[in-house]
C-alpha cells in the first residue's frame, strides 16, 4: 500500500530537518530531539513523523507540551496531550506550566509566546536536545506576512517565521495546514481543535477565516502559497542586511567611533546606508536594555531622526526605560537617564 501524499509530506518536511542537523554536526547517537505539542494537527502530525524518521537516525525523540493556563480544563487537556505523545511513540514526554503575563502592553498572543519559548529552551537544556522542532506550517507563514503588510511592519515582519534560529526549527513551512490534518486522519490521530483558532477576537483568526480566502477566490488559489513563498524571498535578503549591519557594529565599536561606554560617533553612523543605519541602531537600543517585543518601528526611526537631524543634539526616549542621548557627536545610550 502506498504512503498517502499528506503523511509522505509532513515526514519529508521533517526528514529534511533531521538532515540538516547531519550537516550541521552529525548529533551523538541517542541524542534528543524536542517536539513541541499542543495537540492540535499540525504538532501532532509533526510529532507521529519525527517519531518515524528521528529512529533512522538514531535519535531520541522527546514530546513536549506547554500549559499556558489560558483555557478552563487546559491542565487536563494538556495531561491528555502527555498521554498522546506516548501512545505516538515519544521516547520521553514532559509537560510544564508557564505564567502569562501581559505585562508591558504585549498581546496575550506575544505574551504566550514568549513564556512558550523559554520554557521550552529550559526543557530542551534538560534533556540535552538537539533541536526544538515547531509545527509551524505553510497556511501560518502565509498569515504572519500578510498581518506584517498590514502592520506596516518593515522587511523584517514581511520575511516570515525563520526556518531556524538557535535549537528552534520548523520543519512543516513548506506544508499546508490541509496536509497535517489529513495526515491525523489518514493515520487515525485524533487531534484538538483549539477554539482560539476560531474566535475572531485575534487578527491572525480574522486573516485565516475571511481576509485569505476573499483573497484566493478574487485573485485566483495559489496567494497562500506566493505570500510564503515572498518570505523565503524576504528571509534571505533580511538576512544578509543583518549581517552586513552586525559587521558595522562591531566595526564601529572597534575602531573607537563607538563602544559601550562612549557611544557612536555621529558622523560614522551617518556614513552608513540608511537599511543599514537602521539596523546598527536598533542592536544599540537592545544591547542598552530596550525588550525586542517593545521596540517598534516609531523607536527606531525616531533614533534615526536624532542622528540625522541638524541641531547636534537632543534625546530619545526608548522602551525598558532606555534613554539615547546625542552630544559632542557622539550618541550615547543608557538605561536610566544618559548624562551629556
Amino acid at each position: 500500500m502506498s504512503l498517502h501524499p499528506s503523511v509522505a509530506a509532513v515526514r519529508l518536511g521533517v526528514r529534511r530537518t533531521l538532515a540538516e542537523l547531519v550537516v550541521e554536526g552529525a548529533p551523538a547517537p541517542g541524542a534528543a530531539v524536542l517536539v513541541a505539542c499542543s495537540g492540535g494537527a499540525d504538532s501532532l502530525a509533526l510529532l507521529a513523523a519525527t517519531v518515524f524518521e528521528a529512529r533512522k537516525q538514531g535519535l531520541r525523540v522527546v514530546g513536549a507540551t506547554v500549559d499556558h493556563g489560558l483555557q478552563e480544563g487546559s491542565a487536563a487537556h494538556a495531561a491528555h496531550v502527555v498521554e498522546q505523545m506516548a501512545a505516538l511513540g515519544a521516547d520521553e514526554t514532559a509537560s510544564a506550566r508557564v505564567q502569562v503575563s501581559s505585562e508591558g502592553g504585549r498581546g496575550p498572543e506575544a505574551a504566550a509566546r514568549e513564556a512558550r519559548y523559554a520554557v521550552l529552551e529550559q526543557m530542551a537544556q534538560h534533556f540535552g536536545a538537539v533541536a526544538v522542532l515547531l509545527g509551524h506550517t505553510l497556511d501560518d507563514q502565509a498569515e504572519t506576512v500578510l498581518l506584517g503588510l498590514a502592520r506596516g511592519s518593515g522587511g523584517r515582519s514581511l520575511a516570515g517565521m525563520r526556518r531556524s534560529f538557535d535549537r528552534v526549527r520548523r520543519p512543516l513551512l513548506d506544508v499546508t495546514r490541509t496536509d497535517t490534518v489529513t495526515a491525523c486522519q489518514v493515520e487515525g490521530i485524533a487531534y484538538w481543535d483549539d477554539p482560539h483558532n476560531d474566535d475572531p477576537g485575534f487578527a491572525r483568526v480574522r486573516v485565516r477565516r475571511s481576509v485569505l480566502p476573499v483573497l484566493e477566490e478574487q485573485l485566483g488559489p495559489g496567494v497562500t502559497a506566493a505570500l510564503a513563498r515572498t518570505a523565503d524571498q524576504l528571509r534571505a535578503d533580511s538576512d544578509l542586511l543583518d549581517d552586513l549591519a552586525d559587521a558595522a557594529y562591531d566595526g564601529l565599536r572597534g575602531s573607537g567611533a563607538g563602544g559601550s561606554d562612549d557611544g557612536f560617533e555621529v558622523a560614522a553612523l551617518v556614513a552608513l546606508p540608511t537599511a543599514t543605519r537602521t539596523r546598527v541602531l536598533r542592536r544599540a537600543a537592545l544591547e542598552a536594555g530596550a525588550p525586542a517585543a517593545e521596540l517598534f518601528h516609531v523607536h527606531v526611526t525616531a533614533l534615526d531622526r536624532l542622528v540625522l537631524g541638524s541641531s547636534g543634539r537632543g534625546e530619545v526616549q526608548l522602551p525598558g526605560h532606555v534613554s539615547a542621548l546625542r552630544a559632542d557627536g557622539r550618541l550615547r545610550l543608557r538605561r536610566g537617564a544618559v548624562s551629556g
